[in-house]
């Protein structure tokens, strides 16, 4: 277990929450939801990062949403708050927040219903890229250096 290259967290948070959307034309009525986030987050493998940081950070960045109607709120005041862009939106707002404290958003999926989710995954994404490596060169260097002081 101490070789392991990277370990990840899993979380699922909630957002109540209204909104209306615009078919075929005609903005429809606003109606409520609780749509549920799912968060994967990639960490290095010697980090030690209690749930409850990436719990507060990431719920302090909700908090904002917490019982709005969405429509009202930047950036759905313009931009139209479909689950789509509501994941593609908060995805990219939570690479940050969850950079800041230490872990590296893979994937975030996001759901209206239990039966309909859209996810977006981040693991081709460049950057993402290059942070796993980053943590797969320092996982290697640290266990070069453990056998060579064994040799």
């Amino acid at each position: 277990m101490e070789n392991r290259l990277a370990r990840q967290y899993q979380f699922k948070f909630y957002l109540n929450g209204g909104h209306s959307i615009l078919i075929d034309g005609h903005q429809g009525q606003v109606h409520p939801h609780t749509w549920e986030f799912g968060l994967k987050i990639l960490m290095r493998r010697e980090e030690f990062v209690e749930f409850n940081v990436f719990e507060k950070a990431i719920n302090l960045f909700f908090e904002k949403y917490q019982n709005q109607t969405l429509n009202g709120v930047k950036p759905f005041d313009t931009l139209m708050p479909t689950l789509e862009n509501m994941v593609d939106y908060f995805g990219e707002q939570l690479r940050g927040v969850i950079r800041a404290v230490g872990g590296e958003l893979s994937q975030i999926e996001g759901s209206e219903t239990p039966t309909r989710s859209y996810i977006v995954s981040y693991e081709g994404d460049p950057v993402y890229m290059e942070n796993v490596e980053q943590f797969s060169r320092q996982a290697i260097s640290r266990v070069m250096d453990k056998m060579l002081d064994q040799i």
